[in-house]
């Protein structure tokens, strides 16, 4: 996650695109919570679909084939905010509920507390 982190938001300082971009879209990806105001499988749906590493790098693709750094800047803002959550231990979620990821359990409930 780190790693990640690291690597996108330098890939964002070489594309010249604005900073303030950089600090208005970096929790973007967190409105997907709103989703579980449908219910548990839907907000785990939202979430993963935003949380994934295949929209930023199709994002990428996209920007790259159209040589549009404006794309490839937000590509690389979501797949920071990504390698963020991912360093701080949130993963993609299972339709069980928000705190079951792939990474395994989280919040006040996770293995061991």
């Amino acid at each position: 996650g780190l790693a990640l982190f690291i690597l996108a938001t330098w890939a964002f300082a070489s594309t010249g695109t604005s900073w303030w971009l950089y600090a208005v879209l970096f929790l973007t990806p967190d409105l997907s919570f709103a989703g579980y105001l449908a219910g548990p499988r839907l907000g785990a749906w939202a979430y993963n679909a935003l949380h994934s590493t295949l929209g930023p790098a199709l994002l990428a693709g996209l920007g790259l084939f159209l040589d549009r750094s404006m794309l490839l800047g937000i590509a690389a803002i979501w797949a920071a905010h990504i390698g963020f959550d991912r360093m701080l231990g949130y993963g993609l979620k299972y339709a069980s509920g928000f705190n079951d990821t792939h990474l395994g359990r989280i919040g006040r409930q996770a293995a061991g507390a």
